[in-house]
This record gives C-alpha cells, sequence and structure tokens, in this order.
C-alpha cells in the first residue's frame, strides 16, 4: 500500500491548475518531451481520459482521494499529456420544445 502523500511527492497543489470537481479533461494525445516516466495512477488517468471526464469522476474512478488525483493531474497538465475542455463547448442549449415536454410531463405527475 502506497501513502497517499507518497504517490505525489508531498505536494500538496497542482501547480498552475485550478481543477475543481467539475472541470472536465481529455488527453491530448501528445507525447511529452520530457523523459518523464508516468506513475501507474497518471497512466491510468491519462488512460481515462481517453474521453472528456470530470476530476470528480476521475477520482472515482481511481479510487484516490481528490487532492491527490489533483496533483497527479496537473502533473499531466503540465506535460501537455491532457487538456481542460473549453466551457464553451459544452454550453450547448437543449431544445426548448423538449423542455417543454418535460415540464408538461412532470406536471402530470
Amino acid at each position: 500500500m502506497v501513502r497517499p502523500y507518497a504517490m505525489t511527492r508531498g505536494r500538496t497543489g497542482s501547480g498552475d491548475a485550478k481543477l475543481d470537481l467539475i472541470t472536465i479533461l481529455v488527453a491530448t494525445g501528445r507525447e511529452s518531451n520530457d523523459f518523464i516516466r508516468l506513475s501507474r495512477e497518471q497512466r491510468r488517468l491519462l488512460e481515462l481520459c481517453g474521453r472528456p471526464t470530470t476530476v470528480a469522476d476521475l477520482a472515482s474512478e481511481v479510487d484516490l482521494p481528490l487532492r491527490v488525483v489533483q496533483v497527479l493531474l496537473g502533473d499531466l497538465l503540465q506535460q501537455d499529456r491532457i487538456e481542460e475542455v473549453p466551457q464553451a463547448l459544452l454550453t450547448e442549449r437543449p431544445d426548448p420544445r423538449i423542455l417543454m415536454r418535460v415540464l408538461d410531463d412532470l406536471r402530470r405527475l
């Protein structure tokens, strides 16, 4: 069993990255120019970021404390292996007709 502070080498912050629970991350597919070896946990996080995923989902999936996951993700961000999905891409508005149908169905209940 490895202690959380050993996984992060004693660090408690994720560098310049501000990663909250709902930050959505995705793998860039780029290899790092540095010859930095990834830990088993970082490789797993990178694999999970193959599709857009929130920080909360990643922490749940790898079963590690949120702060540890944020530090590990901060390292991957600095290495350009993952990137944050811009919120502008995620703010598509739903069709008003669908919303009206949902509202009508809720009123019927």
